[in-house]
């Protein structure tokens, strides 16, 4: 196992701590054909439980929502517009759904994007990035600058939820 690769702990936080920190660490896949690839994560969003209306836990637990509702550290992976798979790390403990979507990777702008790339599918759904031996993360020690805004997209969960500065980003100057 590799020593940089991060570790459970690093979930069990609040997502608006993890989500933050997750700029800079390395996205690794191990594709079906044994290549490793190696992506700087660039751009997060924290999504944070029930009574956040953008989350999609806030209409509750579902099978679709079910994994954000597990401990911190497994894959929530959904499916949009027919065509992308979006990439969420579920953060916190049991029962408190959260969950950081991955907006961006070096030299991919874009959750849609971004699954594409890493050619994700159902399959990841559930998988934990501690144990996995096809998708985890790395800390190679890099530090960025962080900039924040409000969400993107999440328009639909009025304005206090909708302009939470919970979207986090490495200023790419």
């Amino acid at each position: 196992m590799n020593a940089n690769r991060i570790d459970k702990s690093f979930f069990l936080r609040d997502v608006v701590e993890v989500a933050p920190d997750l700029l800079g660490k390395i996205l690794v896949r191990r594709f079906d054909d044994g290549s490793v690839k190696r992506f700087r994560i660039t751009e997060t969003e924290a999504y944070r439980g029930e009574e956040d209306l953008a989350c999609h836990a806030s209409k509750g637990r579902t099978p679709r929502t079910e994994v954000m509702y597990h401990e911190g550290v497994k894959v929530y992976v959904y499916f949009i517009y027919g065509m992308y798979w979006l990439l969420n790390l579920v953060t916190g403990n049991e029962g408190n759904p959260s969950a950081v979507l991955i907006r961006g990777i070096e030299g991919f702008n874009g959750p849609g994007r971004v699954g594409k790339v890493l050619n994700l599918d159902k399959s990841f759904y559930g998988e934990q990035v501690d144990l996995s031996e096809r998708l985890w993360l790395e800390d190679d020690g890099c530090s960025c600058e962080i900039k924040t805004s409000k969400r993107i997209g999440v328009d639909y969960a009025g304005k206090e939820w909708a302009e939470k500065p919970w979207r986090y980003f490495v200023d790419r100057q």
